[in-house]
């Protein structure tokens, strides 16, 4: 489990077809002699098990699957990647509940900025939409946002100074994919409400 904030921005180090899967590797600033082998990292809010570390890189093996439903099939070596160490019995819970399991790839629609803040439009796969909800949470690329609008399949979010300048939203424009991760909570609700 997870809480949606970010505590790296890691970059890949390198990518390589395996026999199974695709391996990556990510620098990172994380104290890793804390964390083990197999223990699960948030990557740009997908949950990945890391299965090897250096002094200041681990490697993380990715399946076909996680390749086709999300962003990183993408991912080339200097790709910037928010990364969230999983959360522990007692941690500040900052942001919401989040799995690490990516329900769907969103599109940027536009970036605005308002003060000092940004606003950023995203369409949803159908029927993904139907789980946002105003003033909601959502995951963007594993940060843990408000939902500030939706209209139809677009739905908006207001990113503070703090949020632009210390994850990979700060690169947001209109045309680029995000990993989106619907709120616990609606998923569940919305599942009894289809069998009630």
């Amino acid at each position: 489990m997870f809480t949606g904030i970010i505590t790296d921005v890691g970059r890949v180090r390198s990518v390589r077809d395996t026999d199974r899967d695709r391996r990556f590797e990510i620098e990172t600033r994380f104290d890793l002699s804390s964390v083990e082998i197999g223990a699960s990292i948030a990557h740009a809010g997908c949950c990945l098990t890391l299965v090897e570390k250096g002094a200041d890189w681990f490697a993380v093996e990715v399946s076909g699957e996680t390749l086709d439903r999300t962003t990183i099939g993408a991912w080339e070596p200097g790709h910037p990647v928010n990364l969230e160490r999983s959360a522990r019995v007692g941690d500040e819970l900052g942001g919401h509940i989040v799995s690490g399991h990516v329900d769907g790839v969103g599109e940027v629609i536009s970036v605005e900025s308002e003060g000092g803040s940004h606003r950023v439009k995203v369409r949803v796969p159908r029927p993904l939409h139907r789980y946002i909800a105003p003033k909601g949470s959502i995951t963007v690329e594993g940060v843990s946002l408000t939902v500030n609008e939706v209209e139809d399949d677009v739905f908006g979010v207001n990113l503070i100074p703090h949020t632009w300048e210390v994850t990979t939203l700060g690169g947001l424009k209109p045309g680029s994919a995000v990993n989106l991760e619907i709120d616990m909570l609606a998923r569940y609700l919305a599942r009894w409400r289809e069998t009630a």
